[in-house]
């Protein structure tokens, strides 16, 4: 392993590289085209909503189940060796997967498959968060740390939003204009190539100076499961249920209009606005503290999602998207923020999976309860659960409040 300890140049996008920034993009699509891609090739296929929502959901707890041994792995060993792997495998279980659905395999066997993507599934954002993290703790001077991590983490969120918005568009285009196992195969040709890259990149022989010759941390496992950090994971959980949620829900009431197809386009106003409002929060005053931005934003993302019980007409859904995306889009930067604070020494690639997890899980599952609501009770049941979502976020940042005010906020 190589570590290190001097101070580079002041720049991170020096001290990456522009290549890195290009790389760790493209390498976050097929993550969010997996969970989408299985929901439209398992209903394409099978012919069966219930089949494909519990497709989506053993996506989400393969990555629950693995993703933080993963992070821990990538802690211990690298990245670089964890990565690659990863790439080989996960591009392998998404092939299996789509010979698998169009067999004549019983649906156990589709939804061990399906577990399969998500334990394999290399969670390039969380690793690239831990990277960054750790160029900027260790070759950067003192005094410009802080803001350049702020700034790192709303890149970063945005990024997210970015790819979780454009992800499903792709697929979308790539099951109209070829077949529906399209999505997959492509986000299997993009994991081997991207993944492998990012895996391959110079940053990724960056590990923790805190790390010893044989890889172990001064911190303890226990030290994963405080309080401080336990209340970020069931925050961003949150944040992921809404993801899931509202795009499901936004569908099935573009459905009911005859336009289901637009529901990508109507999403992407959220989404957009989102990005936008992450990257802007770089430039908040640092008097604006954390703990009052997960409450503010959370808050505002409560209160965009109260208008969704009231709304009947596509301007009003636009509208109430707009509000909400004022907020998700700062929530989950001030989320990964408090991650990269309080991640114990030695430890950053396992919260930052920790975290990563808590999102596509939230996703996976939020799609396939809004999807079985939305056939069984309707439209406006189903779009009471981001309502729930958004109200779970809030709740967690009032206590993250609590929690912040007894025990310093970062180490």
């Amino acid at each position: 392993m190589t570590q290190t300890h001097t101070v580079g140049p002041s720049s991170l996008f020096r001290e990456a590289g522009l290549a890195y920034f290009v790389v760790s993009f493209v390498a976050r699509l097929p993550f969010a085209m997996m969970v989408v891609g299985v929901l439209t090739v398992a209903v394409s296929a099978r012919g069966s909503l219930s089949l494909g929502g519990l497709t989506s959901a053993a996506v989400g707890i393969g990555t629950a189940c693995f993703g933080p041994l993963l992070g821990a792995a990538a802690d211990r060993f690298g990245q670089r060796f964890v990565l690659l792997a990863l790439a080989i495998a996960n591009a392998t279980m998404l092939v299996v997967f789509t010979i698998v659905i169009y067999s004549a395999a019983a649906d156990l066997v589709v939804l061990i498959a399906a577990f399969g993507i998500g334990a394999t599934a290399p969670q390039v954002a969380p690793m690239s968060r831990s990277r960054l993290v750790t160029i900027i703790s260790e070759r950067m001077p003192e005094p410009v740390r802080a803001r350049t991590l702020s700034g790192t983490m709303a890149y970063e969120s945005a990024a997210d939003e970015t790819v979780f918005v454009f992800g499903p568009f792709i697929v979308g285009v790539l099951a109209s204009l070829i077949a529906p196992w399209a999505p997959l195969v492509g986000a299997a040709v993009l994991t081997v190539l991207f993944v492998g890259a990012f895996a391959l990149h110079p940053s990724g022989r960056h590990v923790s100076s805190h790390r010893d010759a044989d890889g172990r941390a001064p911190s303890r496992v226990t030290e994963l499961f405080r309080p401080e950090l336990l209340v970020i994971v069931a925050g961003i959980l949150g944040v992921g249920i809404f993801f899931g949620t509202m795009l499901t829900s936004l569908t099935s009431f573009m459905a009911d209009r005859g336009v289901p197809e637009q529901a990508g386009l109507l999403y992407g106003v959220m989404g957009v606005g989102s990005a936008i409002l992450a990257l802007g929060v770089a430039w908040l005053p640092p008097r604006f503290s954390l703990r009052a931005r997960w409450l503010v934003f959370s808050g505002t993302l409560l209160l965009g999602s109260l208008l969704l019980a009231l709304v009947d007409t596509t301007a009003g859904m636009t509208a109430a998207l707009a509000i909400m995306g004022i907020g998700i889009g700062p929530t989950l930067v001030t989320q990964f923020s408090f991650g990269a604070a309080r991640s114990p020494l030695g430890r950053t690639a396992t919260v930052m999976t920790m975290l990563g997890s808590g999102v596509i899980v939230g996703q996976s599952i939020g799609a396939a309860v809004a999807g079985e609501i939305a056939e069984s009770a309707g439209t406006s049941s189903a779009l009471l659960l981001p309502i729930l979502a958004a109200v779970i976020t809030f709740a967690a940042g009032i206590l993250n409040w609590r929690l912040s005010h007894k025990r310093p906020r970062s180490r």
